[in-house]
Formats: structure tokens, C-alpha cells, sequence
């Protein structure tokens, strides 16, 4: 029987995604994205940022390493791997990271100069409430492993 191995994971890139070549030739793509979590406490709305390694191999890596870009929102669909090995004081290091299977980027909004906006009254710029629609959010699919 096998456990379930299966992580869903939303959060923004730290850095531009790093692609490297295993001995065999294979493409691996790393990138660290941070997630927030936000929850009430006897102060009141506290934040917590956590911080996961990310990595894609072969077409998937060369994909994420020309789509992503530090900053950019991204939703990674894996499983969890634990790498271990015995370092210089023969302690034995653990670390847990993600291998991407899907991948999904948020899309990219170009950044305009605000325009000068003319005098007019407040009610003309703000639509009616019966007016405003939300509009569906289009995602980037890169690829499925």
C-alpha cells in the first residue's frame, strides 16, 4: 500500500528560480517561495511567513526558470522529499523540500504611471454597487509531470 505523498502550495517567489543540470543532463529548477498565514491572537491579526524550497525537473524546470521571476505569485502542486546526509562533523543533516509536479504562475500585471485624473465629482468615479463584477482571475498552466 502507499502513503500518501501530496502537498498544495500557494506563496510568492523570494528570488528568481536557479536551473543547474545533474550529471546526466537533466534540468532541475530550484526557487524558495514564502506563504503567509494570518490568525487571530490575544493582540489581535498576527502574521505568520513561512518559507518552502521549491524544485522542477526537466521541461517543467526550464519552464518555471523562464516564467518565474522574484515576487511573482505561484501555486506548486508536489510531493514532499527528505534529502539526508552526514556533514564535515559527522552530525547527520536533514532537509525537507518540495518536488514540483504541477505549476501554476499568478499573472503578471504590467505597472502603469498613474495618469492625471481630472476634477470630477466622487460619484462619477465610483460605479454603482449593482455595476461592479468581480472578474475571474486567469492563471498561467505551465506544465503537468
Amino acid at each position: 500500500m502507499n502513503n500518501l505523498n501530496s502537498i498544495l502550495i500557494e506563496g510568492n517567489l523570494v528570488r528568481d528560480p536557479m536551473i543547474r543540470e545533474t550529471p546526466r543532463g537533466k534540468a532541475v529548477c530550484d526557487f524558495p517561495i514564502a506563504t503567509s498565514r494570518f490568525y487571530k491572537d490575544e493582540d489581535g491579526l498576527a502574521k505568520e511567513v513561512s518559507f518552502f524550497s521549491i524544485e522542477a525537473q526537466g521541461k517543467l524546470a526550464e519552464s518555471c526558470c523562464q516564467k518565474g521571476k522574484k515576487g511573482r505569485g505561484v501555486r506548486v502542486v508536489g510531493r514532499l522529499r527528505q534529502d539526508r546526509w552526514t556533514d564535515a562533523n559527522k552530525k547527520t543533516q536533514t532537509r525537507v523540500m518540495v518536488v514540483a509536479e504541477h505549476v501554476e504562475f499568478r499573472p503578471e500585471f504590467k505597472k502603469q504611471p498613474p495618469a492625471e485624473m481630472p476634477a470630477t465629482d466622487i460619484e462619477d468615479e465610483v460605479p454603482p454597487v449593482e455595476k461592479m463584477a468581480e472578474e475571474p482571475v486567469d492563471v498561467e498552466v505551465v506544465e503537468q509531470v
